[in-house]
């Protein structure tokens, strides 16, 4: 099992603290997994940063065709995904299998029509010779922290919006669940 998180462009294993990641049918331990340093999270937000400046000039056709490409990949590899849920979370894996990897899968595909569809509203003139509206344009680095429930799909749920948006994301899974997101690295 892969356990080293995506820093950038590269891959690193965690410096420091162990923390222990169990199998909450068991009780058993699944691996010990090292934490994150501050040095190492400031190298993901440094990423982040350096990452924005080109990912945010890409057009919304662009972001639409990377999430479906996510999508796609999660769908080929639904079982491997569903089978790392179950251990993590202690769920059934049907139940992941059959509603929660489609629904995941969903929220991109969702996300990559979204993005080329977007709406800017225009108001009428409130001076004479000037038009109101509104411009959506990416905004920056997102930090988003998962909790331990459903972490597959709460990572579908923070990263879709942010990165069809055409944003950045540093993202920090739940300690107690972080399987699924070290598999999508």
């Amino acid at each position: 099992m892969d356990t080293q998180m995506l820093i950038g462009s590269r891959f690193e294993a965690g410096t420091e603290t162990e923390e222990r990641v169990l199998n909450p049918k068991t009780g058993e331990t699944v691996l010990n997994l090292p934490e994150a340093s501050l040095g190492q999270i400031d190298a993901a937000v440094d990423a982040a940063e350096k990452a924005f400046m080109s990912w945010s000039q890409t057009t919304p056709s662009q972001r639409s065709a990377y999430l479906l490409k996510i999508a796609d990949a999660i769908e080929r590899d639904a079982e491997g995904f569903a089978a790392l849920e179950a251990l993590n979370c202690g769920k059934p894996i049907n139940a992941v299998l059959n509603d929660e990897i489609p629904a995941i899968v969903d929220c991109y595909r969702f996300f990559a029509g979204a993005v080329r569809n977007l709406h800017g509203p225009v108001a009428g003139e409130y001076l004479p010779g000037h038009t109101s509206m509104i411009r959506r344009d990416p905004i920056g680095i997102v930090g988003s922290i998962a909790p331990w429930n459903y972490p597959l799909m709460m990572m579908a749920w923070k990263l879709a919006p942010a990165i069809a948006g055409g944003n950045t994301v540093v993202f920090k899974p739940s300690e107690q669940t972080p399987l699924t997101a070290l598999k999508m690295a």
